[in-house]
C-alpha cells in the first residue's frame, strides 16, 4: 500500500472490506460487517522555545463482526494483508460460535442505510513540515510569554495534523467510505505573582489549517487566561447562580447526551429514565442534531453502522423528542435507530430567547459564580448526582470582581436543566455539541 492516507486510499480499503465480506458468506455466516481505516498524523511541542518532542502517527486497522443466527463475534488486526484479513474473519466466527444467540444483535435494517452519501467537505489536508511545525509552535508560546512579565513558565505549545480514511461495509450490500482531517493549535502557560502560580490554555481546531486560529493569538488568549487568575481566593459555602462558561457547557449536555442514550435506557441507569415526551430543560430552549454541517468536526453521512444521518430536533421547546439510538439499543426498547451509533452529530444548543452575549449575560447573572474550569468526575449517571471541584471568577454587579479557586460546585442533573435561566450567543465550535455559555438559577457552593 501506498503511503499517503487521502481518497485514494479509498478503494483499496473498499477492497479489503469486500474481501472480508466475500469470506464471511463463503463461510456460510449469516451476516457480517467490516470496518477498515488509515490514520496518519503528526505531532510537535515546544516548550520554552525548545523542541520537547516530534510525534507521527501511522495506523491502521480492520474490525470483523459476523453474525451465526443471532450470535454475534468481533475481532479485529492491524493488518490489512489478505491472510490477516481470513485470520480475523475465521476469529470472529469462532467467537460468535461460542456467543450465546441475542434476538437484537444484528445488523441495521436495509431501509434504513444511507442511499446517498453528500460530500460534507471534511477532508482538507496539511502539508505541513515538522520545521514549519515548530515555527508555529515557537510563534504561539512565545506571543504568549511576551504579553506579562508574570509569565515565568510554560507546558508547551503543541501543533498537530491529521489525516484519516474511514470505509464500512456490511452483507446488505452497503460499501461507502470517506476522507478526513484535522487540524490543532494549543498552548498552556504558567503566571506567577510571589507564591501564587496559576496555569491556563487555550486552543483551536478546525478541519482546514486556514480556518484555524492564528498562533500568535493563541498565545495571547493563553496568557491573558492565566494572568487573569492570579489573586484567585476561596468562597464561603453558599447558594448563589452559576454561569458556565462555553467550553464547560458542553460537558454539561454531555451528560444530557449520556442519560438518553439507547444502552442507559435499556439497562436502566439514567437519572433521565424514560424521559421522551417530557419536559427537561425550560420552554425556551432548543437542541438540533446538524450531522451535515460543511467542515463540521462531528459531521458525517453515515453513522458506525451505515446508517443514513439526517437532521433532527432532539430537544423542542424544552421537550425531549426522542433518544440517542443504534440499531441494537433501538431493538432493545422496541424503537428504530436515529442514526447514533458511534455517537452524536453536531449538537446545537439554542434558545428562543432574546440574543445574550457574554457581557450580557454576566449582567442577567448580576451575582454569582462563572465557572472557568472543572476538575474531577463527580457525576453519578443513575441519579444525575453532580459535585465537581472548580475555579472561575465571582461575579458583583453583573462585572467580574475576583478570581475563584479551590470550591465545589454541586447540584443534581435534572435540576440544573430545569434550572437553565439563559443560553448565550458566544458558540464554542470546538466540538461535537455547540454551545453558549449556560446561566444555572441557583447551585451549592461549597468552599471555606
Amino acid at each position: 500500500m501506498s503511503q499517503q492516507v487521502d481518497a485514494s486510499r479509498i478503494s483499496e480499503l473498499k477492497d479489503t472490506v469486500a474481501s472480508a465480506l466475500e469470506q464471511a458468506r463463503a463461510a456460510g455466516l449469516s451476516h457480517a460487517e467490516a470496518d477498515a481505516s488509515l490514520q496518519r498524523g503528526l505531532t510537535v511541542t515546544v516548550r520554552l522555545g525548545e523542541v520537547e518532542t516530534i510525534e507521527y502517527h501511522r495506523d491502521r486497522g480492520l474490525s470483523v463482526t459476523v453474525y451465526v443466527g443471532k450470535a454475534k463475534g468481533s475481532a479485529s488486526t492491524a493488518d490489512l494483508l489478505p491472510r490477516a484479513v481470513r485470520e480475523t474473519v475465521d476469529k470472529a466466527a469462532a467467537i460468535a460460535r461460542h456467543t450465546a444467540a441475542d434476538e437484537c444483535a444484528g445488523l441495521a435494517d436495509p431501509e434504513s442505510l444511507a442511499r446517498e452519501i453528500p460530500d460534507l467537505d471534511l477532508y482538507h489536508p496539511w502539508d505541513l513540515a515538522p520545521e514549519e511545525a515548530v515555527v508555529l509552535a515557537r510563534d504561539c508560546e512565545a506571543a504568549g510569554l511576551g504579553v506579562d512579565a508574570r509569565l515565568r513558565n510554560s507546558e508547551g505549545a503543541s501543533v498537530t495534523t491529521h489525516n484519516g480514511v474511514r470505509v464500512y461495509g456490511n452483507s446488505h450490500g452497503f460499501l461507502q467510505g470517506y476522507p478526513s482531517t484535522s487540524h490543532s493549535i494549543s498552548c498552556a502557560l504558567v503566571a506567577q505573582d510571589g507564591d501564587d502560580m496559576q496555569r491556563d490554555y487555550w486552543y483551536t481546531v478546525a478541519r482546514r489549517a486556514q480556518a484555524l486560529e492564528d498562533a500568535a493569538a493563541i498565545g495571547r488568549r493563553a496568557a491573558q487566561r492565566a494572568l487573569r487568575r492570579l489573586g484567585a481566593r476561596q468562597l464561603t459555602t453558599r447558594r448563589a447562580p452559576v454561569l458556565y462558561a462555553p467550553e464547560l457547557a458542553r460537558g454539561l449536555f454531555g451528560h444530557f447526551v449520556g442519560a438518553i442514550r439507547g444502552s442507559s435506557q435499556y439497562r436502566r441507569t439514567s437519572y433521565l429514565l424514560d424521559a421522551a415526551g417530557k419536559a427537561v430543560f425550560p420552554q425556551f430552549m432548543q437542541i438540533a442534531e446538524r450531522p451535515h454541517l460543511l467542515q463540521g468536526l462531528a459531521s458525517s453521512p453515515f453513522d458506525a453502522e451505515g446508517v443514513a444521518t439526517r437532521d433532527r430536533e432532539l430537544v423542542r421547546d424544552g421537550v425531549l423528542t426522542g433518544y440517542v439510538l443504534g440499531s441494537y439499543s433501538a431493538r432493545r426498547l422496541g424503537l428504530a435507530t436515529t442514526g447514533n451509533a458511534g455517537g452524536i452529530h453536531n449538537l446545537q444548543v439554542s434558545a428562543s430567547r432574546p440574543d445574550l452575549g457574554f457581557e450580557q449575560m454576566l449582567a442577567q447573572m448580576r451575582e454569582g459564580l462563572l465557572v472557568t474550569e472543572l476538575m474531577g468526575p463527580g457525576v453519578n449517571g443513575v441519579t444525575g448526582d453532580y459535585s465537581r471541584g472548580a475555579s472561575g471568577f465571582w461575579v458583583e454587579g453583573g462585572a467580574i470582581a475576583f478570581p475563584v479557586h479551590e470550591v465545589t460546585i454541586a447540584s443534581n442533573l435534572r435540576e440544573m436543566f430545569r434550572g437553565i435561566v439563559a443560553v448565550g450567543t458566544d458558540l464554542d465550535t470546538h466540538g461535537a455539541i455547540r454551545t453558549g455559555s449556560v446561566l444555572i438559577d441557583a447551585m451549592t457552593i461549597a468552599g471555606e
